[in-house]
């Protein structure tokens, strides 16, 4: 067996939590492989709304296994939150959730260090949630993370000396702090934390797959804030690509199968760093009213522009992506024109390649096609799909050079269109 991976193209929010959700009924597991508390996966079915940070969403069905991969950085006070949150509304965790040992701990002085660092950087700042990722992040690397195995021995020494070199920088930066009811919530959750199945995911993932069993890996964030390809320094912490599911899971690059990315049918940014398609006029704000565009864990209002198939076609290209879920059309249903960037003007030189650095000096190049002025969001099949939607459909594959299989007309699980295939 291969595992299935589910990612997203842009700068993040396009809608993995649904699609996950909805492809879950297919799998036998689903796996997160990165990322933490600072992306909020949204879900809407049967009436009800959840927001998930760090659990898989395949949470709510019900013989799943969800595993918690190596790559995931965990707060287990915002976990323990989240975990009631859903217990109390009837989904229980603890036989249907298992975490790696290796995942890394958000510490409450990570989430100081990260205020204190944004602070330290003035007009410069990143934009971070302020959720600790970075400081984790980079304890991470330079090999001074508190991992989630490690509260299973000796964890009291490990943590004191972690809090005390982190004490130390921040008395460095003068940044005053009360880490008092921080900390008391932390410990809380890491209480909370030992009731569940504490795992060695690695080997459990392939074992799953030598059984014979369907997995299904779930990115947060999106290509276009990996580390390593996104818009640096305008970043996240991790590598939020296809490649991100072999190191955050401990998977070898031959196990993976399908490559599901997901898109919208516009863009969307949150926080600073360069956006080429950004609008600043009424478009934009209506792009953002009619799509509801504010950050499910932040409340942050996200920027708005067109869709960029420049950035697409480099986020194509290094996840290997095989199918594409085109999000969110539903919200250009009422716009007479619809633009779509195909080239940047760099320099007065028109490029189609995503360049080293969009930070300045980008100038997206426009196609226009004509809206569908039609309401979608009560469509059930490809064939009430409107002309004009079709031909866009049409033309985003054509640019892409990769099918569109799924289409969302609205947030709810039910609405969700497959398309049909030419085999």
């Amino acid at each position: 067996m291969k595992v299935d991976v589910l990612l997203g193209l842009q700068w993040g929010d396009e809608g993995k939590g649904k699609v996950v959700d909805v492809l879950t009924p297919r799998y036998d597991v689903v796996a997160r492989f990165q990322g933490g508390p600072n992306a909020g996966h949204t879900l809407e079915f049967e009436g009800q709304k959840y927001v998930l940070r760090s659990i898989p969403s395949g949470i709510f069905q019900g013989d799943k296994v969800n595993i918690i991969g190596n790559g995931v950085v965990l707060d287990p006070a915002l976990f323990k939150a989240e975990a009631e949150a859903l217990e109390a509304s009837g989904h229980p965790l603890k036989e249907r959730l298992h975490i790696s040992k290796k995942a890394h701990l958000i510490m409450p002085t990570h989430r100081i260090l990260d205020a204190a660092y944004e602070a330290a950087k003035g007009d410069a700042k990143v934009g971070t949630t302020g959720k600790g990722i970075g400081p984790t992040y980079t304890d991470k690397i330079s090999r001074n993370g508190l991992r989630v195995g490690d509260i299973l021995n000796n964890f009291e020494a490990k943590y004191a000396a972690a809090k005390a070199r982190h004490e130390q920088i921040l008395k460095g930066l003068n940044y005053e702090y009360d880490i008092t009811e921080l900390e008391k919530q932390w410990m809380e959750g890491i209480e909370y934390l030992r009731q569940f199945n504490l795992v060695d995911s690695e080997h459990e993932i392939n074992n799953l797959l030598k059984e014979g069993k369907s997995v299904l890996c779930e990115g947060a964030q999106g290509t276009m804030l990996d580390v390593d390809f996104g818009s640096y320094p305008f970043v996240t912490s991790s590598n939020t690509i296809c490649a991100g599911a072999c190191t955050g899971l401990g998977l070898g690059p031959n196990k993976i199968g399908e490559v599901y990315g997901i898109m919208k049918a516009y863009c969307t940014r949150v926080g600073s760093g360069p956006f080429p398609t950004e609008l600043f006029d009424e478009t934009g704000k209506k792009i953002r009213d009619l799509g509801h565009e504010y950050g499910a864990v932040t409340g942050r209002e996200r920027r708005c522009g067109w869709v960029d198939l420049v950035a697409l076609r480099y986020s194509i290209m290094i996840n290997g992506v095989t199918q594409l879920i085109l999000m969110k059309s539903d919200v250009l249903d009422g716009f007479e024109t619809i633009k779509a960037c195909v080239a940047y003007k760099v320099n007065g030189e028109e490029i189609d390649y995503f360049p080293y650095d969009i930070n300045e000096g980008v100038e997206p190049v426009y196609v226009e096609m004509p809206g569908w002025k039609t309401d979608m969001t009560k469509m059930t099949s490809e064939d009430e799909f409107p002309e004009e939607f079709n031909a866009y459909i049409s033309f985003l594959e054509e640019q892409l050079g990769t099918p569109i299989k799924i289409v969302s007309v609205g947030p709810d699980r039910a609405q969700t269109i497959e398309r049909y295939t030419e085999e």
